[in-house]
């Protein structure tokens, strides 16, 4: 077998299920022609054909809501965002249609929105979004985001052939890291949506953490155990939606204290809800209190020292855990 990266794991998992079930088709912004802005679809359209790779107009709003069309009458489509930020165009299809559709007539809607997120590869603010809070926070659509080579096609291949609505965000920075390549398995998987994975195990604190920022804490976890001696659990959540709250809870309760780190911004975060439920269900398990490394609340820079600020780093990670650790 041959280790593959990130974007080649998501590529690998569109093209088996569109082998696997006619019913699946890709559609946006440059798909057929250029293989999308990533090359994630390079070389689909000489095997599937035009029919069921769909290079679209400039409109998220069309490709989404066209997505949302062809759903409801049995169809998979994957919708593509050349970036994340352009899925705003269409989030009344998203939110007014997609998402309230399946609850409100029963009708499955078997659609997932897919597109590069997150910052670090100097796209500015136009370029660079952290969306997931929104769609965290809207009934009817399910939300992940994978960290590993392994995750990235298995979540994808569980969200094609879910019923629901899934909005899959691939994290840009990760794509052609070369430490991410994995083999993977040749036979077919998938990773279900809803399940945590704990990625290093730990007794003195839990951080709970989910896409490119995984990379980040389980380097911290390993600068605070070779410098100061702790033994930190670290917790991808991998599906927010919905999310695995059993295995986050069971974790927090074995360590006592709790870190969340997330490259979106503070306020109104992920990690706002995350610490609310904590603080509800668990209050009597906590040393200490919830705390939380995010982006500051404004939109990325485009220049590189300050968009290197702005993210959420090893350094910054670690001495917010040594405070926590200390108190």
């Amino acid at each position: 077998m041959t280790a593959v990266t990130y974007l080649e794991a998501i590529s690998q998992a569109i093209r088996e299920e569109m082998r696997r079930d006619e019913s699946v088709f890709l559609l946006g912004e440059d798909v057929g022609t250029y293989g999308g802005a990533f090359k994630v679809s390079a070389g689909f359209l000489e095997e599937f054909g035009p029919e069921r790779v769909i290079d679209t107009p400039m409109s998220e709003t069309a490709i989404i809501g066209s997505a949302v069309g062809a759903a409801l009458m049995g169809m998979r489509p994957i919708a593509e965002m050349q970036y994340i930020d352009f899925i705003t165009c269409g989030f009344d299809q998203i939110v007014n249609m997609a998402c309230k559709m399946y609850w409100r007539s029963g009708i499955p809607l078997p659609l997932v929105i897919r597109g590069p997120a997150g910052g670090g590869t100097h796209g500015g603010p136009f370029h660079s979004a952290s969306p997931e809070a929104w769609f965290f926070h809207t009934p009817g659509i399910k939300v992940v985001m994978p960290a590993t080579a392994y995750d990235a096609k298995g979540l994808l291949k569980a969200a094609i052939r879910d019923n629901n609505p899934v909005l899959y965000l691939e994290h840009k920075l990760l794509y052609r890291l070369p430490e991410l390549r994995e083999e993977l398995p040749s036979e077919d998987y998938i990773v279900p949506l809803g399940k945590a994975i704990i990625r290093r195990h730990g007794r003195h604190m839990t951080m709970l953490t989910y896409g490119a920022m995984v990379h980040q804490c389980l380097k911290a976890a390993e600068q605070l155990a070779t410098e100061d001696g702790l033994a930190v659990e670290v917790v991808d959540l991998r599906s927010l939606t919905p999310l695995d709250r059993e295995t986050i809870k069971e974790s927090v309760k074995r360590t006592n204290k709790v870190l969340i780190v997330h490259e979106d911004t503070l306020t109104g975060g992920v990690g706002a809800e995350l610490a609310a439920l904590l603080a509800e269900e668990l209050f009597d398990y906590l040393d200490g209190p919830i705390m939380r490394v995010a982006a500051p609340d404004a939109p990325y820079p485009y220049a590189p020292p300050l968009e290197m600020a702005y993210l959420p780093g090893v350094e910054r990670i670690v001495a917010v855990a040594r405070q926590l650790a200390a108190y």
